[in-house]
């Protein structure tokens, strides 16, 4: 008998980011199958008869290939359990939601996406910054620096992408920075621009760092940033729209 697997977005930071239906979800699984930066209190809302398997992916630091990933997924599954793929922030924004939703197909498996906040908006809003404000910034655009088949990581049509109005937000590019920053330069970004390197949620080591293209690498490395981070260039970079902030003034 087939069971059930639900891709779940955790959102980032507190375990009460998660939406309604994700947690109801969790509190009735057999097993969950969690990412890193998840928070601890979401894991003690499944039951206590569930399976907990940590299969977390950051850089450099693999628990599994995705291959065995999407294999277990599939095994729990034909075993009969309701699974819950519990990932930090969205499971289709950079998550790998769409491998494991397409492994899961491929194998008759029947499953559900539930969304989360990915942390490309989640981030910048904990720490103040909008990444689209009226007057300043009318789009988004969301860039993994962490591209695999490209001689620097990022993007072939990165130059097309610097070139863009709005706002630029890049994923897993922190150890990219300085490329990241000459290549936005080189395509014609003022060295003014605003930009910030952000770390939050269930990150580590908390961090904001504010600056410019020009001096933003060299202010995150004085700052010792560790990943993860997320790095937001445009003038929305700029605003810290905290309610501290906004008590100081």
């Amino acid at each position: 008998m087939s069971g059930m697997v639900y891709l779940v977005g955790a959102g980032c930071g507190q375990a009460d980011l998660i939406t309604v239906r994700g947690l109801r979800l969790l509190e009735r699984c057999d097993a969950v199958v969690y990412d890193d930066l998840i928070a601890p209190d979401l894991l003690e809302a499944a039951p206590a008869h569930a399976q907990r398997l940590y299969m977390g992916k950051r850089e450099g630091r693999h628990s599994a290939p995705q291959e065995e990933i999407c294999a277990r997924l599939v095994e729990l599954a034909r075993a009969g359990n309701t699974v819950v793929r519990l990932k930090g922030g969205d499971p289709f924004v950079f998550g790998r939601g769409g491998e494991e939703a397409l492994a899961l197909q491929a194998a008759g498996v029947p499953f559900e996406v539930v969304p989360g906040i990915t942390s490309a908006v989640a981030i910048p809003a904990l720490t103040g910054i909008p990444v689209t404000h009226r007057g300043l910034s009318r789009s988004v655009h969301i860039v993994t620096a962490h591209t695999a088949d490209t001689p620097d990581g990022l993007p072939e049509d990165f130059g097309n992408l610097a070139r863009l109005p709005g706002t630029l937000v890049f994923l897993m590019g922190l150890s990219r920075l300085e490329t990241i920053s000459r290549r936005l330069l080189a395509a014609g970004r003022p060295p003014d621009t605003p930009a910030a390197v952000l770390s939050g949620g269930n990150a580590p080591h908390p961090a904001a760092v504010r600056g410019t293209l020009a001096d933003i690498a060299e202010k995150t490395r004085r700052a010792d940033v560790r990943p993860p981070a997320v790095i937001v260039v445009g003038d929305v970079a700029a605003l810290e729209l905290t309610s501290q902030n906004m008590e100081a003034k």
